[in-house]
Formats: C-alpha cells, structure tokens, sequence
C-alpha cells in the first residue's frame, strides 16, 4: 500500500481530526487506536504510538508505562463488545510499510477453526481467508468498542476471570 510518508500509522496520524471511527477507535496523548484493515474480523484492532516509532525498545518511558494497560482496557472492551473468549496481543511491525511500532489486539472467538488459531490467525489478515469486514462494519464496531472504553465500563475483570 502506497502512503504519502510511506507510513500507514503516520499518513493516519496526520489525517486524524478528519478520520472515521475506524481510525480513531480510543486515543490519548502517546497512542491511538484503530480498527485493522484488510481484515476478516469485525474487532481487529491495532494499537500505535501517535509518533514514529520502529522499535518496541525507542518507546519513551511515558508510552511504555501506559502499554499495557492500554492492551487489557482494550481485550475487556473487545470482550464485552465481540463477546470474545479471549485476545491475542501480537507484535510484528514488518510489512512495507507498516514498519511502524504497532500491537494487535485480536478476538478470539469461540467459533475460530483450530486452523487459524494463534499465530495462524493471521490467516484472517489480507484477503486469504474471507472477505474483508466493510468500512460500515469497522466504523460501528469502533463507535461501540469507543463507547464502551469510555464509559470505563471494562475497568474491572469480566466474569469468569477470562
């Protein structure tokens, strides 16, 4: 995918004030949440540092510290949202383009085939396996998931410890 910075995370960056929901799912002053493109799943979603950054280790300590609070505010929220039985946390940051640090926050579902389970559930990314969930499908899923990490609705464990 062309980009004008040749950054997706950036070029999305700029463009925030007038992104859809899909871009800008939950935000603060180090990151910003956006629903995955490309993808088969309604929920997929990738946390970025609002700067360029390429590497987990050149966070500055402010981002760091609020990382992984950020991944399970956003796991509670997908499992309220998606009803999920779990969320994969993953971090690659090596697709042209997409060199940017950025960490997917994934549903499980019940329902996913054993195939596509784990580090196979990448299988849902790019079109090689299903169809892509439509820019409709991502804005509500956002609204909602937004919605609810606003209201703080997920600041305590759901049921069952999970």
């Amino acid at each position: 995918m062309m980009t004008s910075t040749g950054c997706y995370p950036c070029d999305q960056e700029a463009r925030f004030d007038v992104s859809p929901p899909r871009e800008r799912v939950a935000f603060d002053d180090h990151w910003r949440v956006a629903h995955a493109i490309n993808t088969a799943l309604p929920g997929w979603l990738v946390l970025v540092p609002r700067r360029h950054v390429t590497t987990v280790a050149a966070l500055t300590d402010a981002e760091a510290s609020s990382l992984g609070l950020w991944q399970v505010r956003l796991s509670r929220a997908l499992h309220e949202v998606t009803g999920c039985v779990k969320t994969y946390v993953v971090q690659f940051a090596e697709l042209e383009g997409f060199e940017h640090v950025h960490f997917h926050v994934v549903p499980r579902m019940g329902d996913l085939p054993g195939e596509l389970r784990g580090p196979r559930v990448f299988g849902l990314m790019n079109g090689t396996c299903g169809e892509h969930v439509t820019a409709g499908l991502m804005d509500e899923t956002a609204v909602r998931l937004g919605k609810v990490l606003q209201e703080g609705t997920v600041e305590t464990a759901p049921p069952g410890g999970s």
